[in-house]
Order: structure tokens, then sequence, then C-alpha cells
């Protein structure tokens, strides 16, 4: 279970136009005008993303030695005693369709950002449901995951998820000093996995 980091690739579903909206903070009753132009940005933005994984299995003791100040990771990693850790991406084409938007279109620029975060978000709940199918091959089961800035799991994590997963080099994530990652639409996240017979 613990061989090193691996590498994942894949094609996403149609965009999920009203998930989109959502991310965008559009409510209530959407005009035929904002639809026309979601449309166009989902158009045009087809060829922007670049969905790819990587990711490992690690012991859960190493993440609770590691970070033993946060009682929700600890609650969240309970009666696992291995855990799937992930860095996804979309890539940066989208964030550079965003930022040519900003000075021409803010309203396209912000439906595009409502897009990416559909998109990444479509690939995390892929991968998660391949890798689901695919650990339970070998008798485990996946619950679901979380990442690093809710709760008392501090963001200071993206250090180590990126240390572990060598995000830079495997999917091309970075980190500034702040901890945002580059490409902004990316997630890193841990799942726990429970033995099918302790379930």
């Amino acid at each position: 279970m613990y061989n090193g980091v691996y590498y994942k690739t894949y094609s996403l579903p149609p965009v999920n136009e009203r998930e989109a909206l959502r991310y965008a903070g559009c409510k209530g009753e959407i005009s035929e005008r904002v639809m026309q132009t979601l449309a166009q940005c989902v158009n045009e933005s087809q060829t922007a993303f670049f969905p790819r994984v990587c990711y490992r299995v690690l012991p859960v003791q190493e993440l609770l030695t590691r970070f033993p100040e946060s009682g929700l990771l600890k609650l969240r990693l309970q009666n696992s005693k291995e855990a799937l850790v992930f860095a996804a991406t979309v890539g940066i084409e989208i964030d550079r369709l965003i930022l040519r938007y900003e000075e021409i279109s803010p309203a396209k620029a912000l439906l595009l950002q409502g897009i990416g975060a559909e998109r990444i978000e479509t690939l995390c709940d892929l991968f998660c449901e391949d890798m689901a199918a695919e650990l339970a091959q070998k008798g485990y089961a996946a619950k679901p995951r979380f990442s690093a800035g809710y709760g008392d799991f501090s963001l200071e994590a993206q250090r180590w998820f990126s240390n572990v997963l060598d995000m830079q080099r495997k999917v091309g994530v970075t980190l500034s000093e702040s901890l945002l990652m580059t490409p902004t639409k990316s997630v890193t996240a841990v799942v726990p996995l429970i033995p099918l017979e302790e379930k």
C-alpha cells in the first residue's frame, strides 16, 4: 500500500451549469442573458482544463504524528489504519482565461471562476469514486474526503502535502508563501480508509 506517489488523468463529464452558477454566487432566478453568457464561457473554456491527480496511501499514524494538535484529523481518521492523500488540479489555463476577462468582462470572469470551481470539484468526486472502487477490491472502504484549512486541521499542512506528494513535479502545483496553490483550481485532501469488515 505504501509504494510511492501515483498519477492519474481524467476526462471530465459536461459542466454542471447549476453547480457552476452556485459556485459563481448566482442565486434566485437566473436571467436568459446570464445563461447565454454562461454557455459562451463553457464553450470558450472547453480546452482550458487538464485534469490530473497525484496520490498515495499512507499509514494513519504518520498523519497523527505529524499533526498531533488537530482533533478534527484524529476524529476523521478514527478506526482507520491507512489514508489516501491526494492533490488534484485542472491546470493553469483556466486561471489565465479568468485573468484575461477580469480586464474586459468581470461578469464572464465571475462565471469562469464558477466553472473552474465546478470542474475541480467534479474531478475530485470522479477520482474519489474511482479510487473507492479500486480500494474496495483490496478490502477497503473510503470515507468522505477532507482538506487542510477546515476546523483545526491547519492550512500549514499544505506544505506537508506538497512534500509527500511531490506536487510540483507530479502535477505542476506550487505553493505561495501564504500557502495558496497555483493553479488556483487545485485541491489537496485526505480520504480515510477503513477495512471493509470493520465498516
